[in-house]
């Protein structure tokens, strides 16, 4: 079956199925179609054995391969049998795929499973809306159209701290319980502030998020948050905002670069998590421990030319520096020439060979 993972399998079983799953095709290309074989006719091209996986072994083997290879995965038949097929293959929200229902003549698309985090209802209505098919979901963020907890942020990159405070809060959210939200870094745009649900508070600080009439939090910060009463009853979103400027020596390791940006950001009570970006100089040979920090922490590095940096104003440039690189700043000038924001933590020395500062992306 399919070898590598793909965006979005269908699997049909009929030859209605047959005919959704080439429209399906046509109007999202990246789908690969998978029919049993002996539903193959003579009327099939050439071109059909490009677009179509014909298989041989039973269904049940076929499911358990495409729902372990694929982001997505849409079953042409009935629910009950998908819910049969797939209910030992059940993991976590968290990384299980999309899973869609459509009937054999297509009057619905349901969204069966991973409806937020997985994309199976942004799926069942796009795919609802070129099929003129009712489109099915039952999740109760959308149901209500409130804020989907699971979700927020998500198209901004976003990530959570404590998956474990999430299902409650959806409740707490749907319920129409009493809610606050806390915003001090990140994008803005998530949702129009004017319209928000009418159980969800604005608020100024942190410490107003303690208030025992807030059942529950959503804190959007790069902070590190430390009072277990907040804590308790809050999500934590984690917006990429923070851009770490790295001054090295061509021999610095990637275990110096980790302990020396861990003991700022932590000193500077600031959250790994948000980390957008590494900045340096270019140099005529890349820095083994600098390239290496960045693909195991999967944080984009970006380097530039001197000449780049030397622009930049910063507040505490070096002559050492200029002497040695040809640049009167590396750390503080990288970091806010990527962030176009405020330097928010001046350069720190780690003798003999690294510095660090850090600055914060605007998103006013």
């Amino acid at each position: 079956m399919l070898k590598e993972k793909e965006r979005i399998a269908v699997l049909a079983i009929t030859k209605n199925g047959i005919t959704i799953s080439r429209i399906i095709k046509k109007n999202i290309p990246e789908t690969v179609i998978c029919i049993p074989e002996k539903l193959r006719t003579d009327a099939d091209t050439d071109n059909d054995l490009a677009s179509i996986t014909w298989f041989k072994d039973p269904v049940p083997k076929i499911i358990v391969d495409l729902f372990k290879s694929s982001d997505a995965l849409i079953c042409i038949f009935s629910l009950g049998a998908v819910v049969r097929l797939i209910s030992n293959l059940l993991v976590d929200k968290r990384s299980d795929p999309a899973v869609l229902v459509i009937d054999d003549k297509a009057t619905f698309v349901i969204s069966a499973l991973s409806g937020h985090l997985g994309g199976a209802n942004a799926l069942t209505r796009q795919i609802a809306s070129f099929l003129n098919s009712t489109p099915v979901i039952t999740t109760a963020a959308d149901v209500n159209k409130t804020i989907f907890v699971d979700l927020l942020g998500n198209e901004f990159g976003w990530k959570i701290e404590n998956f474990e405070n999430v299902t409650k809060t959806c409740a707490l959210m749907v319920n129409e319980e009493k809610m606050a939200i806390f915003q001090d870094s990140g994008e803005r745009n998530w949702w129009d502030i004017n319209n928000l649900p009418k159980n969800v508070t604005i608020v100024k600080s942190l410490e107003e998020t303690r208030e025992n009439s807030f059942k529950g939090n959503l804190i959007i910060s790069d902070k590190i948050i430390t009072d277990t009463n907040i804590l308790l009853k809050s999500v934590i979103y984690r917006p990429k905002t923070l851009v770490v400027g790295v001054g090295v020596h061509w021999d610095t390791t990637k275990k110096e670069i980790l302990e020396g940006i861990t003991s700022v950001l932590q000193k500077n009570m600031l959250s790994f998590s948000c980390i957008k970006a590494l900045t340096s100089l270019k140099k005529k040979i890349d820095v083994k421990g600098l390239t290496e920090f960045s693909q195991e922490n999967n944080i984009p590095l970006y380097l530039y030319d001197k000449e780049e940096l030397e622009k930049i104003d910063v507040p505490n440039p070096s002559e050492m520096v200029k002497k040695y690189e040809g640049v009167s700043s590396v750390s503080e000038a990288s970091s806010l020439l990527y962030s176009r924001g405020s330097l928010i933590v001046s350069k720190q020395k780690f003798p003999p060979n690294l510095t660090i500062a850090i600055s914060k992306v605007s998103y006013e």
